[in-house]
Order: C-alpha cells, then structure tokens, then sequence
C-alpha cells in the first residue's frame, strides 16, 4: 500500500501558500484492508475513508467516467489495480493533478513531484489547462476554473481549454446543472481576491449567458460619463465586485453588489444612457436569481435592501431628516442595524466602483450611521407614553415617535453634531 498528497495541498505548497485541507490517495489497498487499519468509510458514492487519528480523508486511487451520455453520473472504478497515474488522469486541470508520496508530504519540493500531466510547467507558466477530454464530462468544472481565474488573476486559460468549455456550453452541459452547486461556485468565487475574473472567464466561454443572463446583458449598456465615466454597465459590474474585494466585504455585501444594477440591462434602448427605475427592475431581477440559485436568505435580503435603495442611499446628504428617517425605515435599518451597515458597505463599493474614482471618500455611510444611532437614541416607549397621556391613539402615537426621531436627526447639522 502506497500513500500520496495530491492535488490543491500539492498546488497550493509550491506556491508558498499552506493550511488548506489535504487530500490523500492510497494505491494497491482495499477498502476492507483500511477498515481492518482503522479507518472510518464515509465516502457514499466514491470510496474515502477517514484517517484513526487525524480524520483526514484518505480515497483510493480510482477512475471515473460518465455512466451514460446526458446522465450525470459517473462509473468509479476503484481497486488495487488503479495506479497513481490513472488517478490523477482523472483529475479537471494539470496544476491540480500532482502528488507527492506521503514521507516527503511535510517539506513539498519539486524533486519529490509526480507530475505525468505537466502540473508544475503550467504552475510556473500561469496556466489553467485541462488534463483530458474528460473534462467535459462534468460542467462544474467549467465554474471551478473561473473560480481558480478569481484566485490567481495573473493566471490564463488555455486555448484549448477555453474552446472546450465553448463546446460545452454549446452543447447545453451548463444548462443541466444543479443549482446548489452553481451558488456554492460563484459564492466561493465571489470571495476570491477578483471576482471579475469569474464572470470574465464565464463570458469569454459563453456559459455566463446561460447561467446569469441578467448579468451578461450588462456590456454594451451605456450609462451617463458624467456619474459613470468607465460607460459601460458590465465594466462597472466587475469594478463594483472587485472594489468589494478591496474592502474585504462578506458573501452578503458581495451578492448585494452582484445584483444592484441588474436592472440596467433592460432600460429601454430610447431612454439611453438614463436608466430611471432601474432600481425597482434590479429588485425584481435579485428575487427570480435567487429562486434560481436557491441562495441563502441572509444574501437575499441584503440585495434586495441594495437593489431599491441604492440611489437613495447615494443622495442622502440631499434629504432632509424626514426623508432619512423613512429611508432608514424603508431599510429596516432601525430593527437591523447590523444589515444597514452591510448595506452602506455595498453601496460604497457602487460609489468607488467606478474609473477614477477607487479613492474617493463616501460620506453618505458615516452620515446616514450618525443619523440611525440618533434615532435609535431616542427613547420611543417614553416618547409613545408621553403621547398617549395626551390622548394621542395609534397612528398619532407613531407620529409622535418619528417627529422625536426627524428632530434628532435634524440636530446632526447643528454645531457638535457630528461626535
């Protein structure tokens, strides 16, 4: 029985990076030879098992292939006969089909490497490439390699990869995949160190048409050079994103911004560069995406908050308390302080997102927090009792709270206000 490192651990080692999960490979074992060791299976489909004492997986080495042409299933061959080879053959890009053997897993260097597949030449060279034709078996990979776009943005795609993905994706591969793991793709996407690498990979293979559509629309839409002067709606998408990545947004700010100007790709071509109500079309877009990919309710709400109130948000130095005070109501943001922050964050990356402007200030988000911790100051239970005493009922009680709430706000513009 032999025992190697393989794939991201490998990778990531010969990058200088490390502290990622490590996955091992047993070759000429059984699965009843490793239970007889100790080791748990947990593998349902596939054959892995958990190590006695550390609990890594441990899988043995096998082969995959698709059990029938538009299932989605794969035939797994495992038995002591699957060499190390045949196991990395079946593996989605070269960078990820490497291995060490399991004594020399602890200092990774390149004359330890078993690289049949040119791993390393590709590492060095800044080159996602596929291993095999079998790459196009399985459409997620086609969402992993944008992923690993995002992470290393200095990285290229292979010609020939990238034709293959265009294969796929004309022969409808993308079109069949299962919405969850669409969302835990771009999601992990989303948090890479360049987002817009994601979708630009997406697009340049034709599967961002098929998978977000509302996203794709996007280039070609002008807006006006004066609040936008990169023009383009698709360009000041991935400026947003990347802009959030800068800031070290959460997934949730990262999917608010994701979604904010969806809108814009259905402006009437006669309105343009204007883009009025694209707000309420952005939120409307938001709601069927995220049935769609099924995504988490936390990332729903916050976009559907950014997707309305963005514009709002951008003018509020412009409103007057009372209209501040029902913006913050419109957001919820005096019972979901937490999310208000969240969404001033998005709404800062839409502000900075843009040619020129990556370092200019946003004080919209500092004002509109001095006008909600007033507000939540103000004692609405005293304010509510003093108003009833006064015979005041329902509606008028309400009013009374708001009015104590508009006149703290108010007093921000006064001298010492802003503390």
């Amino acid at each position: 029985m032999q025992i190697y490192l393989v794939g991201g651990a490998v990778r990531d080692a010969l990058l200088g990076h490390s502290g990622g999960d490590r996955d091992w490979v047993v070759v000429g074992a059984t699965p009843e030879s490793l239970t007889a060791q100790g080791y748990t299976p947990v593998g349902r489909d596939f054959p892995v098992f958990l190590h006695p004492q550390t609990h890594e997986e441990y899988a043995l080495a096998r082969t995959e292939r698709k059990s029938a042409p538009g299932y989605r299933g794969f035939v797994v061959h495992a038995d002591p006969g699957v060499t190390l080879e045949d196991d990395l053959a079946r593996r989605d890009l070269t960078i990820n089909a490497m291995a060490v053997p399991a004594d020399h897993a602890q200092a990774i260097a390149p004359e330890h490497l078993i690289d049949p597949l040119g791993g390393l030449a590709d590492l060095r060279a800044g080159v996602l490439r596929h291993v095999t034709a079998a790459f196009a078996e399985d459409p997620v990979r086609i969402l992993r390699l944008a992923r690993f776009a995002a992470r290393w943005p200095h990285f290229t795609v292979a010609d020939e990869t990238l034709a293959l993905m265009r294969t796929m994706v004309d022969a409808g591969e993308v079109d069949h995949l299962v919405p969850e793991r669409v969302w835990q793709e771009i999601a992990r996407g989303l948090m890479e160190a360049r987002p817009s690498r994601l979708f630009e990979v997406l697009r340049s293979c034709g599967a961002l048409a098929r998978l977000l559509p509302e996203l794709d629309r996007l280039w070609g839409v002008p807006q006006r050079a004066d609040y936008h002067p990169e023009v383009d709606t698709g360009v000041h998408a991935m400026m947003v994103l990347d802009m959030a990545a800068r800031l070290q947004a959460p997934l949730t700010v990262r999917f608010a911004c994701l979604g904010h100007d969806l809108g814009k790709g259905t402006t009437p071509a006669d309105v343009l560069p204007r883009h009025l109500g694209h707000e309420g079309r952005s939120a409307k877009l938001v709601v069927a995406l995220v049935r769609r990919w099924r995504v988490p309710r936390d990332c729903a709400e916050l976009a559907d908050v950014v997707a309305m109130e963005h514009g709002n948000i951008h003018r509020s130095l412009d409103l007057s308390p009372a209209a501040t005070l029902r913006l913050l109501q419109r957001c919820d943001a005096l019972r979901r302080p937490e999310r208000f922050t969240e969404a001033l964050l998005a709404c800062e990356c839409d502000a900075r997102g843009r040619l020129g402007l990556h370092d200019t200030p946003y004080p919209q988000a500092e004002r509109l927090r001095q006008a909600l911790r007033v507000a939540l100051a103000v004692d609405a239970g005293a304010v509510a009792q003093s108003a009833s005493t006064q015979g005041a009922k329902g509606p008028q009680i309400a009013r009374a709270v708001d009015a104590e709430r508009e006149r703290a706000i108010a007093a921000l513009a006064g001298p010492g206000a802003t503390g």
